[in-house]
Formats: C-alpha cells, structure tokens, sequence
C-alpha cells in the first residue's frame, strides 16, 4: 500500500470564508504517484471544516446565511465565559457549531492516478471564527 501525507495552510480574511481547494486536492493526487485508493482532506482547526457542493457564490451565501440562521452568534452559549485553561473568555461557540455540523473531513476514491468526484462537486475549506 502506498500512502503520502501533506499539509498546507490557508489564510482567511473574514469570519465566515469558503475558499475553494479543488485544484489543490486534485494537484496533490496527481504529483504523489498514488494511482489507486483514496484521497482524505481534512481540517485539524476546531473551528473550520471541510465542505463539498456547488462553486456558485449564491450557494455560497445561502451556506452562509443559513448557518448563522442556525447558529447565530448573539445566542446564549455556555462557552462563552472566561476559560482558565486559555486565559481568555471564549466567544467563538457559533465557529465550533458550525464546524460541528459541516464537518471536518471529506474523502474520494482516486482511480487511475485521479480523484473520482461529481461533475458539480468542488471541496471547500471553510472558516467560521475568522
């Protein structure tokens, strides 16, 4: 079996940002020699996720306008009190539900040295706590 790992970092300009790593995921499946197996992209941020739809900004407003419909972040939300362990008060409880309900991984097959994956389906690395 062979297997490569690799890591990259993004950085976000907004609280909410969906950036689009499709060719990133695709470009790394290529260039790793990998011809069979899987691809598995994930977020090690508690407060980030991986998200696969659309690339269609309307859809991407609507993610993120219903998100914080479902989580909006003047809510009363235990995490928000001061944390000993950090030595600040937490306020980002909205970022951690939202990660939570996205998720923080996603996977694909990789046949023939390519990932397999729906014509409309792009992968997304999406922040919530800015």
């Amino acid at each position: 079996m062979k297997m490569k790992l690799d890591s990259f970092e993004l950085r976000t300009k907004n609280e909410f940002d969906m950036i689009n790593i499709t060719e990133r995921v695709h470009k790394f499946v290529e260039e790793s020699g990998v011809n069979e197996g899987m691809v598995y992209v994930m977020t090690a941020h508690t407060t980030t996720s991986i998200i696969v739809n659309e690339s269609l900004p309307c859809l991407e407003t609507d993610i993120e306008e219903k998100l914080e419909e479902m989580v909006p972040k003047d809510a009363q939300y235990a995490h928000n009190h001061f944390l000993p362990s950090y030595g600040a008060t937490g306020g980002n409880c909205p970022g951690h539900l939202k990660s939570m309900l996205c998720n923080y991984f996603a996977y694909f097959p990789v046949k023939e040295g390519k990932v397999v994956r729906g014509r409309a389906q792009e992968i997304y690395f999406a922040e919530f706590d800015g």
